[in-house]
């Protein structure tokens, strides 16, 4: 049901490094991740970049949204010094980057789907997916990046593109149509916050055939206890504290 790895290193590196960058793919690797998870956004040219904030001013510096910006202007951004002197001067990277980086490095992906905008939702999801199946051609089912958001509609584009990359459907709390919407996406997984999660919830899900994804765990027994409710995996910030092959 869940044949990839257990533990994930969150954008890239945890609290570590700065996330979404090759440095936090590095970082991951010094502690032993061969997992991450990381989030993909549009530039206004289109060009899919690896980002979470969908404005400037806490990972990038300046103000703006990063939809109405162009990857020939964000690119020479310093994407690093708001972690510390040490990543000073790290740029962000495109998908295709990270994606050749953790290809040639034995990651393995959860690739999530964040449109900067709405209106950008479906044409992030397509973007994505495209640009993940081009790297991943006749790949074996077990090595394929999980494409999760938050965003139906991204993911429903993303199916409609490319339809043999798995999916994850993204929750906070997880609501009463669950069930209908992983059967719309024909979706793998639901992925879900730890802290909403309850045993009840978890056997349903199970019960019901799919896989269950957890974020962001960062307590050691609170993944020893999740896991025991059937979760199969979760990514954690703190790789430094939770070992990536401990479950």
């Amino acid at each position: 049901m869940w044949p990839y790895p257990k533990v994930l290193a969150h954008r890239g590196g945890g609290t570590l490094a700065p996330e979404n960058t090759l440095a936090g793919f590095r970082t991951g690797l010094q502690f032993g991740y061969r997992a991450v998870e990381f989030d993909v956004m549009l530039t206004r040219d289109e060009v899919p970049i690896l980002m979470h904030d969908p404005q400037r001013g806490r990972t990038l510096p300046g103000e703006g949204q990063i939809a109405d910006a162009d990857w020939a202007q964000l690119r020479e951004l310093d994407a690093g010094a708001w972690h510390g002197p040490a990543f000073a001067g790290e740029r962000i990277c495109t998908l295709e980057q990270g994606l050749d980086f953790c290809i040639g490095n034995g990651i393995w992906m959860n690739v999530e789907i964040k449109p900067g905008a709405p209106a950008q939702a479906a044409r992030t999801g397509e973007l994505t997916a495209l640009a993940v199946a081009r790297r991943f051609p006749g790949a074996d089912a077990e090595t394929l990046p999980v494409l999760s958001s938050f965003s139906f509609e991204a993911l429903m584009a993303a199916k409609e593109a490319v339809p043999s990359l798995p999916r994850g459907f993204l929750v906070d709390t997880i609501p009463g149509d669950w069930q209908a919407r992983l059967q719309q996406l024909q979706a793998v997984a639901l992925h879900t916050s730890h802290k909403n999660l309850t045993p009840q919830l978890a056997r349903e899900v199970k019960d019901a055939g799919y896989a269950l994804f957890c974020y962001t765990v960062n307590d050691a027994a609170r993944a020893v206890e999740i896991m025991g409710w059937g979760v199969d995996a979760f990514c954690t910030d703190r790789i430094d504290l939770i070992r990536p092959d401990a479950y």
